[in-house]
């Protein structure tokens, strides 16, 4: 990194969206600082749902096998209503299983605490570290950038850098010093008991759900861990006691079990429904990523994901503005992001409200909050000549697509795609592209591979995927969205929409 006292990026808050930045900006080789007012890392299983589009991320950041290992995959569900019928639900939704294009069709249950250990480590691998027991103590911003005063060890030091970015939380200190109001309302009536302890006497080959009267009650299997996450929804009248009797004497009342013993709590935490969203993403050189800019209920499992997902979206445009792109281009990340922490503020809180109602949601598992369906469409980084009516258009997800051979065997698209550069698509001859990003990758669709970019769509998954055409050229972004589509193979589009990135 460069000099500690100046940098590209100074990022404050090293929970799962500060280390994504992180690890997008050092695998960029763009400067930064990561800084975390917690003295270590922090416990907790808190956000324990990883959705597909997030596996996806992290497969792009090399790590998806490392965070596999530690979760498992479509958890079952067992769930037991007031009068004691008992059913198993939680299956993988049969649209999304089998597909091609879909390599995690399930979302992972693992503590969010394994998710940023395999984050940390990775930035380690990319030559980065968190910077714990530093906090921000305040900043000032002018054109040129940003100046900020960081206390650590009871020491003061400024640190200058040309990006300021909160990934802080929902109580951010960027956010409030940055004067960008947090729009929204906190429902005092609906709080939630949630803690990780030691459970005997219950198994751990599902989510155990009770839903009673006085509200819903789960214990969670933590897969790598012998604990369980447990979790209450309490009224406003109930006892939100965090002791180790009340949380027994709810588990008692509500599953009707006298004969399981819970353990001291290893984490415990009063969640209380604040449900925000911010007006701005960006005040000048400051942006916002994560609880920072959007808070959610986690009926449904979205806060986290939406929070990686601001950091992979906004990695690639920080990395290409500090290496000489327009920066125009940061101007992209609210007008995506920001739609989509509301939609996602909809659909918790909509799950929220069936789960204060005691209906079974958490049975189902549906294309909604897998995020696999989050698209672009219509940003001014999308662009193709393709009709309304095309299922693939400029500004969706890249669909991933398997059995392609390569003269190194047979491979799929996401591991051909990863590493935070540009990858061109080519269908048909190769075309003249007179300008290109220095990251781009091209990659050739042939019959017989005879070179390390050529590929063979054994199985025509690729081209059914993409819709595509032999004259076809598409280019996707960075973070695995598409930019481009032409059907026509007009390689000065190409070269034109390149331009803005380089």
């Amino acid at each position: 990194m460069a000099d500690p006292e100046a940098c590209a990026v100074l990022i404050v808050g090293a929970g799962p969206t500060g280390l994504t930045l992180a690890c997008g900006l050092a695998r960029s080789g763009v400067s930064f600082r990561l800084i975390e007012a917690a003295p270590g890392p922090r416990p907790g299983s808190r956000g324990k749902g990883v959705q597909p589009r997030t596996l996806e991320v992290f497969d792009d950041l090399g790590i998806v096998d490392r965070v596999i290992a530690h979760g498992r995959m479509a958890m079952p569900i067992r769930s037991t209503a007031p009068d004691g019928r008992v059913t198993l639900g939680g299956a993988v939704p049969e649209a999304l299983t089998g597909r091609s294009d879909i390599p995690y069709p399930a979302s992972l249950i693992t503590p969010q605490w394994r998710t940023e250990e395999a984050l940390r480590l990775r930035l380690l691998e990319l030559g980065g570290a968190v910077e714990f027991g530093a906090a921000l103590a305040s900043f000032e911003q002018s054109d040129e950038g940003v100046s900020a005063v960081v206390v650590k060890g009871g020491e003061t030091e400024t640190v200058v850098a040309r990006w300021l970015v909160g990934c802080d939380g929902g109580h951010s200190v960027v956010r409030k010093q940055a004067g960008i109001a947090f729009e929204g309302e906190t429902r005092e009536e609906v709080r939630m008991i949630v803690a990780d302890v030691g459970v005997d006497g219950l198994d751990r080959d599902a989510w155990h759900i009770w839903w009673h009267e006085e509200g819903v009650f789960g214990l969670c299997p933590l897969p790598s861990t012998d604990l369980f996450q447990y979790h209450a929804v309490v009224a406003p009248r109930q006892d939100p006691e965090l002791s180790l009797a009340n949380m027994l004497a709810i588990l008692e009342r509500r599953s009707g079990r006298t004969d399981l013993r819970l353990h001291e709590p290893i984490w415990s935490s009063l969640w209380r429904a604040n449900v925000r969203l911010v007006d701005r993403y960006r005040e000048g050189r400051v942006l916002l990523a994560g609880d920072a800019a959007h808070i959610h209920s986690p009926a449904g499992g979205q806060g986290m994901n939406t929070g990686i997902q601001d950091a992979h979206n906004l990695g690639w445009k920080l990395a290409a503005v500090a290496k000489g792109a327009s920066p125009a281009l940061l101007d992209s990340y609210e007008a995506e992001r920001r739609p989509i922490a509301a939609g996602v503020l909809a659909i918790s809180n909509t799950r929220l409200q069936q789960v204060l109602e005691r209906k079974d949601v958490a049975l189902r598992r549906d294309a909604s909050i897998t995020q696999l369906d989050i698209h672009y469409r219509g940003s001014s980084l999308a662009r193709d000549d393709r009709d309304e009516g095309a299922l693939l258009r400029a500004g969706d997800r890249a669909p991933d697509a398997t059995k392609l051979t390569t003269v190194e065997g047979e491979r799929r698209l996401f591991e051909l795609t990863r590493g935070g550069r540009f990858t061109l698509l080519r269908f048909g001859p190769a075309p003249a592209i007179g300008a290109s990003a220095s990251d781009l990758r091209t990659l050739h669709v042939v019959g017989q591979p005879t070179g390390p970019d050529d590929v063979a769509d054994t199985a025509g998954h690729l081209a059914h995927a993409y819709g595509a055409t032999e004259r076809t050229l598409v280019l996707i972004r960075p973070d695995g969205y598409v930019a481009l589509i032409s059907d026509a193979g007009d390689a000065s589009a190409v070269s034109d929409h390149l331009a803005a990135f380089s």
